[in-house]
């Protein structure tokens, strides 16, 4: 006999087909009024997940104005995406962008074929600060972060400039390594580096108007680049004090990020891609009793209802990961559900495809709910994928119904295709992703 809660699963379903083609409609309507639609992942590699991501985000854009998406990536790196769709004259480090551990996680023809399309969009917007921009909400980039403060400062305040060298330069023999740094303050071989990363943020901060009557947009990114610095000063060492500290600092130096972004424009609309662990509400599930929170929780506490967090699930297929961090991509089989979990549930029903709503707006959807809101187990695949012991690596307890108010369900998934090592012939200079 069929599971009932199955069987309520499939009677609330909107079933859809390929992310190209589906019919997201009604999708788009629950979610166009938002003001942060937060798009999540159950894995860092899968193909269906980025390409409906784009095409929620595009109709987003298109029907509701949406104008800017965030996403979990570094700040610098996903500037060199802004800079291109947005068909900006901006100078170019020499660093390479998307060139560290996991590369294939935007490094790949999914996110491709989203950045050409933006780019095409927004070509069509004579006004460039009216275009729809890309933004990373990550910490890790502490030593192109500092090297970015540092030319903009050379540019527009050279005695500022020499001030920054100075304080980054307790940072400097370590930027390539900042977890080593972490370890040398909390074992006493180095000092901490605090005050004179927080010094610099608020120097630049103290300037604002001075360095935003120079390129407003340079301001932008070059105080986002300092608040990175400290930030991740901080994240290094609290790495080794604990999961939950480490984990709570980059969420909310993310939400920060997002926040900052928002009044940057008036009345922006933001689109958020991150993981399912970042953008569910993490006091809907284990995490939250470990005592960690999300981006998701902070924007349901902060925006209500006007934040809408869409979770994604799927049962078996094929994933883009790695054994270990730093080791390189495979292309690995995902082992189908474990039966009290979720993705159990959605698998009986049908169809193979499908939206369902999680918001109680109706009697059906309450009831639905109900039936779901009972903790449950759920997957969650990073950037490691080690089936051999899923269970212990890859499972956390969750309500469903209280971490996202929408869940897109693809039964069978397929890897992210990761490009290759060097640029396609004829592509721009100005190419985010080439080498």
């Amino acid at each position: 006999m069929p599971d009932p809660i199955a069987q309520r699963i499939q009677a609330a379903a909107e079933p859809v087909t390929a992310p190209e083609t589906a019919d997201l409609d009604a999708l788009i309507e629950r979610l166009g009024s938002a003001r942060v639609v937060l798009l999540g992942e159950a894995t860092h590699g899968t193909s269906e997940f980025y390409r409906m991501r784009a095409r929620i985000t595009r109709e987003l854009i298109e029907r509701h104005g949406f104008d800017f998406v965030a996403v979990e990536a570094d700040w610098p790196d996903a500037q060199r995406i802004d800079a291109h769709v947005r068909h900006l004259e901006l100078p170019r480090p020499e660093w390479q962008a998307f060139a560290r551990f996991p590369t294939w996680m935007w490094r790949n023809e999914e996110v491709r074929a989203f950045v050409d399309w933006l780019r095409e969009h927004n070509a069509e917007v004579d006004d460039p600060s009216a275009r729809v921009g890309v933004h990373g909400l990550d910490l890790y980039s502490m030593y192109n972060s500092m090297a970015a403060v540092l030319d903009y400062l050379d540019d527009v305040d050279p005695e500022t400039a020499d001030l920054a060298r100075q304080r980054y330069g307790c940072l400097t023999p370590w930027g390539q390594e900042p977890a080593d740094y972490g370890l040398a303050v909390v074992t006493g071989r180095w000092r901490s580096c605090e005050p004179e990363a927080v010094d610099m943020l608020n120097e630049l901060l103290a300037k604002r108007l001075d360095y935003q009557r120079h390129d407003g947009l340079r301001f932008l990114d070059a105080a986002q680049n300092a608040r990175v610095v400290a930030d991740a000063e901080h994240y290094y060492r609290a790495m080794y004090y604990g999961r939950a500290e480490s984990w709570n600092l980059r969420d909310r130096h993310m939400f920060a990020t997002l926040q900052s972004l928002l009044a940057h424009r008036d009345n922006s609309k933001a689109v958020v891609w991150e993981h399912n662990s970042h953008i569910g509400n993490a006091a809907a599930t284990s995490m939250g009793a470990h005592g960690e929170t999300n981006v998701g929780e902070l924007a349901r506490k902060t925006f209500g209802n006007a934040a809408v967090l869409v979770g994604f699930g799927t049962d078996h297929g094929e994933v883009a990961a790695a054994d270990d961090w730093d080791g390189p991509m495979h292309v690995k089989r995902v082992r189908p559900a474990l039966p009290d979990s979720y993705e159990a549930l959605c698998h009986a029903a049908e169809p193979d495809a499908f939206v369902l709503p999680l918001r109680a707006d109706t009697e059906a959807r309450e009831a639905l709910r109900q039936s779901l809101a009972p903790p449950r187990l759920e997957r969650a695949i990073g950037v490691i994928y080690r089936p051999e012991t899923e269970r212990q690596s890859h499972w956390l307890y969750a309500s469903l119904p209280a971490q996202f108010d929408e869940y897109i369900w693809i039964d069978r998934t397929s890897a992210v295709s990761p490009l290759p090592a060097e640029p396609e012939p004829g592509l721009p200079d100005t190419y985010p992703f080439g080498l």
